[in-house]
């Protein structure tokens, strides 16, 4: 299994896939971008399947990714995530 990939797109979404799956979580944007990670409570009460053993992948991912972009990351328990519906 390769790395999540991170796209961010506009109403302020970050779009993470992996294995042609996908989900999306908050992602501001403006004059300084900051990504917002739910915590593994909250993802795995709303995942499917196939993404709730995926929280510590995708948080190791995401942290590298933010760091690249040098983008601030918080895990919030106030942060949502949504999935492909496939």
């Amino acid at each position: 299994m390769g790395p999540v990939l991170f796209s961010p797109r506009w109403k302020e979404e970050l779009v993470g896939s992996l294995g042609g799956k996908s989900f999306v979580i908050e992602f501001s944007m403006g004059s300084a971008n900051h990504a917002y990670l739910p915590e593994r409570e909250r993802w795995e009460a709303s995942a499917p399947d196939w993404a709730k053993p995926l929280w510590e992948k995708v948080k190791a991912d995401l942290e590298s990714w933010c760091e690249g972009q040098k983008i601030p990351l918080t895990v919030d328990a106030n942060s949502w995530v949504s999935f492909d519906p496939s």
